[in-house]
């Protein structure tokens, strides 16, 4: 696996929905000291701007407020004394943001076990909260770029996936939710967070 073919950053400056598709089987990489954290992405969410209903830009504040700004960089808030890892994407002049869901781990998975306290490799990083614990991610990487290559969070190039391996669904776990569905997953991958 190179480490160095990092998405660049107009990748996300696309409707979320299309980049929430097109992030599926990239590879989140995350520098924890001397160590090298990684997995294919395997289910996302899109969002968007003050119009969608479950979005965090409808709260108005600080997260609203990023959600209207600079595309590729980190968006992080806690959930349930989680962190939820998110990465802003939009068209020009719009809002919006993908979640992260679920990674299949590749490198590092003793240390993802330890971070987790779990040798359950199942419940390792199927889920939004769970991965981020597996990954070491806090808010210090906030507002982090993922598209540069020396950063301590990025994304890079991994396996192309056909439009036939992908399922969508409506969002898990929000309350009111738009007709379209914006939520993206693997077909069979064993680590997406809820069939």
């Amino acid at each position: 696996m190179t480490l160095d073919k990092t998405i660049p950053k107009k990748f996300y400056l696309n409707d979320p929905k299309e980049v929430a598709v097109k992030l599926l089987g990239k590879i989140i990489v995350r520098k924890l000291g001397e160590k090298i954290l990684s997995g294919y992405i395997v289910e996302t969410e899109a969002y968007y701007g003050r119009e969608d209903p479950a979005s965090r830009a409808r709260r108005g504040g600080q997260l609203a407020k990023m959600m209207y700004g600079d595309v590729g960089v980190a968006l992080i808030y806690g959930v349930h004394a989680k962190w939820l890892f998110n990465i802003v994407a939009h068209k020009p002049g719009n809002a919006g943001a993908v979640l992260i869901r679920a990674i299949h781990p590749i490198n590092g998975v003793e240390v993802m076990k330890k971070l987790r306290k779990t040798s359950r490799i199942k419940i390792l990083t199927s889920g939004p909260g769970r991965w981020t614990q597996a990954f070491a991610i806090d808010k210090s990487l906030h507002g982090k770029p993922v598209y540069m290559p020396e950063g301590k969070i990025k994304i890079i190039e991994g396996k192309h996936t056909n439009m036939n391996e992908i399922i969508s669904s409506h969002r898990i776990g929000v309350t009111e939710d738009l007709e379209e569905h914006l939520r993206f997953y693997i077909k069979n991958n064993p680590f997406i967070s809820r069939k």
